[in-house]
């Protein structure tokens, strides 16, 4: 996928020959580099095959295949563009289709409401240029598992770092890490190129102790410069099934001067296993030893509350699914509201990911969200740009 609007190419996918005039009269006031367009989902499919798209415009009720049929054909194309969902229909039928979509391994960038404007459409093609909702290539290309063994014996991981900050003081308290991957023909590549196939083929606890070590390295450099920078590292569920993974996170930390208590372990909450007697004595052993535990993505598991009660976690992070647009949508801001409170009572502290806008960030404050982190506060970026972040960040403040 391309890094700039100039260069996108768009499909918009309507039955309403006005709604696609529309649409492409908005694109063309953005500087979209070109626009195509088709009056249903069979129709779409055929455009797909004749040239490369970076993001679809898609309504979601068409005669013959409609939008969300269109979605499960997409899925099963060898490259995906980005989506944006269009509709006429309530905002729930909007936020179900884009969970459909996601659900179906998709890059769903966002939903927008007819009548369609301007600022809406900006604000999620902006998601494009700023590499993706999921942080990867627009086609998504996935990496073999040769290519994956290959790039971990030539240290193709790199890691881009996005500041935490509370939210009363404004303060930066920490960092979450981002994998990131150096394809020798691809360039730098997000981790959904990765994690996936690595999981697949037993690589992934590789790659997690390559970005331990990173993390933890470049921590150890920070704390010995004055930064006393918190590190968000993510771990896979296969992490959480090897009995020494505690004494390798601990090792790993006393070689690099890291306090246990400045490493907070991602554990994305949809993902634990229904089988959790190892991961339980696993994450337990850690956090004994100083280490925090993040339940990360709240909200889109079917288990939420049951993992809080067995589960010694010491932060709720709110999935950005609640916070996008919440202001707006009154029932990602129940989610949202409802999410908080829950943290309050279980006297977790709470961080809200994905706030982009000054909306987004006055809602989460309102409500006694403690961290936020999002493009409102930064983009992710390398070590150096951190620092030189952090000095801007300080100042302005």
């Amino acid at each position: 996928m391309t890094g700039s609007i100039s260069e996108l190419k768009v499909l918009v996918v309507d039955d309403n020959k006005f709604m696609i005039s529309l649409v492409k009269r908005i694109l063309d006031k953005l500087g979209v580099g070109g626009s195509l367009e088709a009056q249903d989902g069979a129709t779409a499919l055929e455009r797909l095959d004749e040239a490369e798209v970076d993001v679809i415009i898609c309504d979601l009720n068409m005669p013959g295949m409609d939008g969300i049929e269109f979605l499960r054909h997409l899925a099963g194309r060898e490259t995906q563009p980005a989506v944006v969902l269009l509709s006429g229909e309530d905002r729930g039928v909007l936020n179900t289709a884009a969970q459909l979509g996601k659900a179906h391994g998709l890059e769903i960038l966002g939903a927008v409401a007819k009548p369609v404007t301007l600022d809406p459409l900006r604000e999620l093609l902006a998601k494009v240029e700023r590499g993706g909702a999921r942080g990867g290539r627009g086609t998504f290309e996935m990496l073999t598992p040769e290519e994956i063994r290959a790039g971990l014996d030539n240290d193709a991981i790199e890691l881009m770092f996005q500041p935490k900050v509370l939210v009363p003081s404004r303060q930066m308290m920490g960092v979450e890490v981002f994998l990131r991957w150096r394809d020798p023909e691809r360039g730098l590549m997000g981790p959904g190129a990765v994690v996936p196939v690595a999981e697949e083929c037993g690589l992934i606890n590789e790659i997690t102790e390559a970005v331990i070590h990173k993390a933890l390295a470049q921590c150890g450099i920070w704390r010995a410069e004055g930064y006393d920078f918190k590190v968000a590292i993510n771990v896979s569920m296969q992490d959480l099934n090897r009995y020494e993974f505690p004494e390798f996170v601990i090792g790993t930390a006393e070689a690099e001067g890291v306090d246990p208590s400045s490493i907070m372990l991602e554990v994305t909450e949809s993902r634990l296993m229904e089988d959790i007697v190892k991961p339980l004595e696993i994450l337990t052993r850690l956090r004994m030893k100083g280490v925090g535990l993040s339940i990360d993505d709240y909200g889109t598991g079917a288990s939420s509350m049951q993992q809080l009660r067995r589960i010694p976690f010491t932060e709720l992070k709110i999935d950005r699914e609640f916070v996008a647009g919440a202001p707006q949508d009154a029932a990602a801001r129940a989610m949202l509201v409802s999410s908080v409170s829950l943290g309050k009572d279980l006297q977790l502290p709470v961080v809200a990911e994905g706030v982009e806008d000054e909306d987004e960030w006055a809602l989460v404050a309102s409500l006694g969200v403690d961290i936020v982190q999002g493009y409102y506060i930064a983009k992710p970026m390398d070590a150096q740009g951190i620092e030189n972040w952090v000095v801007n960040w300080s100042a302005a403040e």
